[in-house]
């Protein structure tokens, strides 16, 4: 019966993360933890595993949503994804290399400058601006996916907020159109872990199964809302999800 409960509960995290990663990323954080208490007799990269699985699936479920209201910048986004999946895919075999510490630090800094400056600027991605197509508009797709890929490997949590954040500061997205660009690149950084979870037997099928459920309904409730609010909402729910991050990764570091 405890383990029973214990999915109940699982399940109810993953449509909660599946929530809010598809609204503005960072459901991660949310979700990873609830595995971990779930399933304490499993290693991390099970539990990494897994959760991978049902982030997945849960962002095709709101890609297919965002795909029919946003116009997607394919020109912008497929080298992007491209060298996210790469740098992803590099993270994940470095990762015995970096420190996580140090990530940690790095990452913190990142999260409080990024909410200090979405708060200052109110207007900070009210509208969506036309991207011009060039070579430097590219390269700096190229830098910021294999960055941040990098980053999902090595660490993750918050992967889904800084593409966000990076969409709307760099290439004057909207919110909502950000948070559609941002599910794509996901996409691919999921897609790199997995090739390396799934071949080493790190995947709990059957319990992956139930968060892929719980996670795919989150993101088709998060969707509708930030479809239904638009880059306001979205803006807001950053926000507070930044605040969220922050404490979490405070709490983290200084403890």
């Amino acid at each position: 019966m405890a383990f029973e409960n214990a999915l109940v509960i699982l399940a109810l995290f993953a449509f909660c993360g599946g929530l809010i990663d598809a609204a503005v990323g960072g459901g991660g954080l949310v979700q990873v933890p609830a595995l971990l208490h779930a399933l304490p007799q499993y290693s991390l990269a099970t539990v990494f595993g897994t959760n991978k699985l049902a982030v997945l699936a849960g962002n095709l479920a709101s890609i297919f949503s965002y795909a029919k209201r946003v116009r997607i910048v394919w020109w912008l986004l497929i080298p992007t994804m491209v060298s996210a999946f790469a740098g992803s895919f590099l993270g994940a075999f470095s990762v015995s290399l970096i420190p996580r510490s140090v990530m940690e630090y790095a990452v913190f800094i990142v999260l409080v400058v990024m909410a200090v400056y979405t708060f200052a600027k109110k207007d900070l991605g009210r509208t969506h601006a036309h991207v011009h197509r060039s070579g430097r508009t590219v390269a700096w797709g190229i830098c910021l996916g294999a960055l941040i890929g990098f980053y999902d490997g090595v660490f993750g949590p918050g992967s889904g907020s800084l593409l966000l954040f990076a969409f709307v500061k760099v290439f004057g997205f909207d919110f909502l159109n950000a948070s559609a660009s941002a599910k794509l690149v996901n996409l691919a950084t999921f897609c790199a872990a997995l090739l390396f979870f799934i071949p080493s037997g790190h995947v709990l099928w059957a319990i992956g199964g139930l968060v892929c459920l719980s996670n795919m309904a989150g993101a088709f409730v998060g969707t509708f809302l930030a479809l239904r609010y638009g880059s306001g909402f979205i803006r807001v729910f950053f926000l507070i999800l930044l605040v969220f991050l922050i404490g979490r990764m405070a709490l983290s570091i200084f403890s």
